[in-house]
């Protein structure tokens, strides 16, 4: 039976990825990664690139996924990958498909399984998870995500302010992702929104790579001009009481 192994590489340091995920790489005999366009490198595989061993050839498969938020566009790429995919897979015997920290957090691979479980059930898929920057940057920083009976909310973007500030009002810690240039907004929502000068502040950015820059300081104290922040971006605040 041909199979196929989604792994996850972590937010960007190749020794964060797991010893099983590294037995699954080796033993694959086709690479897929995705990126956003054909003349752009692939995050994924640039993590993973240090632990692919380069005598055993293996055929490197990118996948592109436009960056739009266009239903259609978004479901015919999905649809296309997955059939790509599948030509490879069974073709190879075993490949492996890369992704940036899980492949169930926010990930590309979601929408590639539900296609390939309905249109391949020939195929044997399994997921090695990944760490993801969540948890990465929380130890780095040494900020609890969740303690006792506290509230944690995970935003994947910032673009529906409304959304946010509801969540706000009824989460203890709050964890922001991607597109950092917004960071500046959600900052002066939360204090708004009720999170104290006093709460514990982090922000980060390309973390795990030699570009990584992160800020440890309070609410209070935060600087809300992040235009200069980039893609992959973490902002982390904790709330807690005045006085």
């Amino acid at each position: 039976m041909a199979e196929l192994t989604a792994i996850g590489c972590g937010p960007g340091d190749p020794d964060l990825i797991t010893l099983k995920a590294k037995k699954a790489i080796d033993a694959a005999s086709v690479i897929l990664c995705p990126a956003s366009s054909e003349d752009r490198p692939s995050i994924a595989l640039g993590i993973a690139g240090p632990l692919i061993d380069s005598s055993k050839n293996q055929r490197v498969v990118k996948l592109v996924f436009p960056m739009t938020k266009d239903p259609d566009v978004l479901a015919e790429t999905w649809k296309k990958n997955s059939e790509l995919m599948a030509r490879e897979v069974l073709g190879a015997g075993r490949a492996v498909y890369l992704t940036v920290g899980d492949p169930y957090l926010y990930s590309t691979w979601m929408y590639l399984y539900k296609n390939l479980t309905e249109t391949h059930p020939e195929i044997k898929i399994t997921v090695i998870p990944g760490i993801v920057s969540v948890f990465m940057f929380a130890s780095k920083v040494g900020m609890s995500l969740a303690e006792g009976a506290e509230k944690l909310t995970i935003v994947p973007s910032c673009y529906d302010l409304e959304q946010v500030r509801h969540l706000a009002k009824n989460s203890d810690t709050m964890v922001f992702l991607k597109d950092g240039k917004y960071f500046g907004k959600v900052i002066e929502l939360l204090r708004e929104a009720g999170y104290s000068p006093d709460s514990p502040f982090a922000i980060g950015q390309d973390l795990g790579t030699e570009r990584e820059k992160v800020v440890k300081t309070t609410l209070g104290r935060i600087d809300t001009d992040t235009s200069s922040m980039q893609y992959f971006s973490i902002l982390m605040v904790k709330r807690v009481q005045d006085g």
